[in-house]
């Protein structure tokens, strides 16, 4: 028995010719290349990609997000928005200007309310046009030139000018004037007259500057 083992064990070994399952033959050339031509089970069933899933945007197409439709309107009725977003703020440099010029009108108002002299009177005036000459240059050709306040305060300058001009020559020429036809122009109710219009002037003027910085 061992005998015929053995022969048929040799036998095996030297035959030149693959076998193959089923009786069949396999020819090594036909895969030769290709790699293992068996049948590979599938993976994909055996774990879960780890790759994130492609999301959906949350908002609609761009062009009806850019749609004019679609933009909510300005809340310039909100007082928030208009106090906080549109005015400037309070520590602007025209504000810090405006409230400059806001004190020395405020003088000018309390020397005309006080009846001071005239050289009071004028020294406080002078300090004021000086300030307004450089304002005036300083927001020439700028936003700031046209602003309600800016046109008013130059107003009022001009106003104080005049009225300081007019208390000046009478006081230069109160001596002549009862031997002069042009006497009336410089008489006591003539100045206090217009005392009293430049002090409503001055008045508006002050509410005109807060009004602009509030």
């Amino acid at each position: 028995m061992k005998k015929i083992l053995s022969i048929l064990l040799l036998i095996f070994l030297l035959t030149p010719s693959a076998f193959a399952f089923g009786g069949k033959k396999l020819d090594s050339a036909a895969f030769e290349g290709k790699g293992y031509a068996g049948t590979l089970p599938d993976l994909s069933k055996m774990y879960k990609s780890n790759e994130p899933a492609e999301s959906t945007p949350q908002f609609e197409t761009t062009k009806q997000f850019n749609s004019a439709n679609e933009i909510k309107p300005v809340p310039r009725d909100n007082p928030a928005f208009v106090n906080i977003i549109l005015k400037p703020g309070k520590t602007s440099e025209y504000v810090t200007d405006m409230n400059d010029v806001l004190s020395m009108f405020e003088n000018i108002l309390t020397s005309i309310e006080n009846e001071e002299d005239v050289q009071k009177f004028s020294a406080k005036v002078y300090f004021l046009n000086k300030s307004i000459e450089y304002l005036e240059n300083k927001y020439d050709g700028k936003p700031e030139s046209q602003y309600i306040s800016f046109k008013k305060v130059t107003e009022a300058n001009t106003q104080c000018k005049s009225v300081m001009n007019l208390r000046t020559e009478a006081e230069k020429n109160k001596v002549y004037m009862a031997y002069s036809g042009n006497g009336a122009i410089y008489s006591e109710n003539t100045i206090n007259e217009q005392l009293g219009y430049l002090k409503t002037e001055i008045e508006q003027t002050i509410a005109t500057i807060k009004d602009a910085e509030e």
